[in-house]
């Protein structure tokens, strides 16, 4: 983060009744020095106009490298669910090895691989017509790094793609507990070709299999870049909500919606199978011990 003001300086010195012993003289700062300064303001507000929904996003100009670590996560518990319930949820991780990571650079072992984020918002969804808040959002400018968890609950979008047994690519589809596709409340992953069966395990698994992902989108070169599209909303209602960039709109059900764009390509049989194993994300190496 790097702030810098310009523009009149005074400075005045006293100490408990004596007189000021120094005082600069203002000088205005000319039009050709101001032209050799560029700056950027913290905090950023814009007005983005929708319909049905305004929208107003406040930025700030921050760089985020972190590594965290959270016991247990509930948002929107009520009627009876959750939209979004998770144990051991992680930001970052460490390097079991040496080499070369998802975003093309190179760690040691036990070198902290963090979760990078820039440019935080929050931003508001207003009903002008109804004169109310209809949902605000948290998410970040561009992000990219390791989500880990073991997830029961999910309400939202995985961009996840999944490779059946033919070799043939899907989106991944969020199911229920009875095999219905749905984007709230889902507790399995799978492909929806119409042959899923989350109960006997045929292209749907629990979510808790996929332990560790990589947020972020596909580089020209194979590695994972930054993504514009991750965010945690709250809406009382459908919020159409724009990416800061501008090039998607991703639909946010009502309660908790969480998008969680991934390049991250993973066979149906490991997932059933083996899963997505879960990335080291304690100083002390857990493993298995973790659950």
């Amino acid at each position: 983060m790097r702030q810098q003001a310009y523009g009149y300086a005074a400075v005045t010195l006293f100490c408990l009744g004596i007189a000021p012993v120094a005082q600069a003289e203002l000088k205005p700062i000319s039009d050709e020095t101001m032209g050799e300064v560029t700056g950027q303001g913290f905090i950023q507000i814009e007005n983005i106009p929708g319909d049905p929904h305004q929208f107003t996003r406040m930025t700030l100009s921050m760089d985020v490298e972190t590594r965290m670590n959270v016991d247990d996560v509930k948002a929107g518990e009520i009627d009876g669910g959750v939209d979004f319930a998770a144990q051991h949820v992680a930001l970052g991780h460490i390097a079991r090895n040496d080499g070369v990571q998802y975003n093309g650079r190179a760690y040691n072992a036990g070198d902290t691989v963090p979760f990078e984020a820039f440019q935080p918002y929050i931003e508001l969804a207003e009903d002008p017509a109804e004169g109310r808040l209809s949902g605000f959002r948290m998410g970040f400018g561009q992000a990219r790094g390791s989500v880990s968890s073991l997830t029961s609950s999910f309400s939202g979008d995985i961009g996840l793609k999944l490779v059946d047994d033919s070799g043939t690519e899907f989106d991944a589809t969020l199911f229920d507990q009875n095999s219905q596709a749905t984007n709230y409340r889902a507790s399995y992953i799978g492909i929806n070709d119409g042959s899923a069966d989350c109960a006997q395990g045929i292209n749907c698994a629990p979510l808790t299999q996929l332990q560790s992902l990589f947020v972020g989108q596909e580089s020209a070169d194979g590695t994972t870049g930054f993504t514009s599209d991750f965010f945690i909303g709250f809406q009382r209602e459908g919020v159409e909500w724009q990416s800061p960039d501008g090039t998607n709109v991703i639909n946010a059900g009502k309660g908790v919606f969480i998008n969680l764009p991934t390049s991250m390509k993973v066979d149906m049989s490991q997932l059933i199978n083996q899963g997505v194993p879960r990335l080291q994300t304690h100083r002390e190496d857990m493993g298995t011990r973790l659950f």
